[in-house]
């Protein structure tokens, strides 16, 4: 027996999924990941569920359900029958909530384990 899906060069590129989040919220943060990065620009359509559902190898259902989570925070718009759009102003809402939610949960983490290795700022190359 031949595992077709094995030979296709989008198999050996697809995400993993971990047990800890259902993978709708882990494809919602993919896509939040991927506005915040511009892509695609604030007025433009998202990917169709069809697309997304093929490209991630998963349930058009949970593609739906991802992106209506985005559209609950108010970084999409749904357009009937037309598709998923990206809000304006979307991008820079999400880096204000993604800015603090790092300073208030991932920050204090880091600074902890710089402290616990003894680490200080110079010896941080941020920048080279």
């Amino acid at each position: 027996m031949v595992c077709y899906i094995s030979n296709t060069p989008q198999w050996r590129h697809m995400p993993t999924w971990n047990d800890h989040t259902p993978i709708y919220r882990q494809l919602a943060g993919r896509l939040a990941g991927q506005l915040l990065d511009g892509d695609p620009p604030e007025g433009e359509a998202m990917p169709s569920v069809r697309t997304l559902a093929s490209r991630y190898v998963i349930n058009p259902l949970t593609v739906t359900r991802a992106l209506q989570s985005l559209v609950d925070e108010g970084l999409v718009e749904s357009r009937r029958g037309v598709g998923m759009y990206v809000q304006p102003g979307a991008r820079q809402r999400l880096k204000q909530v993604e800015r603090a939610r790092f300073l208030n949960e991932e920050w204090p983490r880091i600074v902890a384990r710089l402290r616990q290795l003894g680490l200080k700022p110079g010896d941080l190359k941020w920048e080279e």
